[in-house]
């Protein structure tokens, strides 16, 4: 079977939407795009364009269509999903893997993200719908893809003990960094899970009280905390796991994220990866400087966060 002459070939589901106690997915048409932006929602922008895509009314399915239809199609063996801290060097981990003709390279699909945090489904059902949105995100679409890469959200590592039991023999990478550059790195552009209330504080394990006690810099630092931490108990209790560093150099990390992962890409294919590390992440034209970082000092008791990452860096040692 192709999947070129299946009705749903090229759609896949990209929202989750609630209405009239009803719940469906939004399905877009990728025409012949490949998924190779520095984030998913970038991909998906360029398609609405397309006249699949811009009438009024949407493509939508039920639940079980979905899940019914995610077996019809052939999709590309799921390699690996990759954890991260923010800021971290995450986006030019895809970015390298996205090079290569083999990789569906999908970067924070915010779909996922909707279905791991939503209180709509039974446990059971929840499960089925990852499994199916990613054997759809993974859909063969070119004849060279072989391979299929899920950058999550930062905040998904509090997931990785629930997505360890679906995804049993799965490697599973964590990336970080250095917690002075990742929390300058928000000081220059918060993202939305360091600004307090923009997403629900429970989420990491923080209470409604300890918020308001907080300056927008002491959040972030204890969001950060809360990652390391993740971090750690994940890696003591999982076997099939790497602990990936990003100042070790991100040349360093892709090379022991695709030993890790046992893929066997061809030379040409490597120096492609390894090439687009010269570049910046978020803008292949630009070449990559360095990151500059503001001369003040960050407000911000970095005695727990310093021993976490202290810890992170001795779990490298002993790998």
């Amino acid at each position: 079977m192709e999947n070129i002459n299946h009705p749903l070939f090229n759609w896949i589901p990209v929202k989750l939407i609630e209405k009239d106690n009803e719940i469906y997915f939004e399905w877009i048409y990728l025409a012949n795009l490949k998924l190779a932006d520095p984030f998913f929602d970038e991909s998906i922008a360029k398609c609405k364009s397309h006249a699949y895509n811009s009438k009024q009314c949407k493509v939508v399915s039920t639940v079980e269509n979905l899940i019914d239809w995610s077996n019809e199609l052939i999709s590309v063996e799921l390699k690996s999903l990759v954890f991260h801290v923010s800021r971290c060097g995450s986006t030019m981990l895809s970015q390298s893997l996205a090079t290569s003709s083999e990789n569906i390279m999908i970067s924070e699909a915010p779909i996922i993200d909707q279905i791991l945090r939503s209180d709509l489904f039974s446990l059971e059902k929840k499960t089925s719908l990852i499994q199916s949105v990613l054997k759809l995100l993974g859909q063969k679409r070119f004849p060279e893809q072989k391979h299929l890469i899920i950058k999550l959200d930062a905040w998904h590592i509090f997931k990785s003990a629930y997505l360890r039991s679906i995804f049993t023999d799965i490697p599973f990478a964590l990336l970080y960094r250095n917690p002075t550059e990742v929390l300058k790195s928000h000081q220059k552009m918060m993202g939305m899970h360091m600004v307090p209330n923009l997403l629900p504080s429970q989420i990491f394990g923080i209470s409604v009280k300890e918020v308001h006690d907080l300056s927008f810099q002491q959040y972030g630092g204890l969001v950060l905390e809360k990652y390391f931490q993740g971090f750690l108990d994940f890696y003591e209790m999982d076997q099939n796991v790497v602990m990936l560093n990003y100042n070790e150099g991100m040349r360093a990390v892709v090379e022991k994220f695709v030993s890790f992962i046992n893929v066997q890409y061809s030379n040409g294919e490597l120096e492609k990866m390894y090439d687009r590390l010269k570049r910046h992440s978020k803008n292949e034209s630009a070449v990559f400087a360095g990151d500059q970082f503001k001369e003040e000092t960050l407000k911000i008791d970095f005695s727990k966060l310093e021993i976490l990452h202290e810890k992170l860096n001795n779990s490298l040692v002993n790998y």
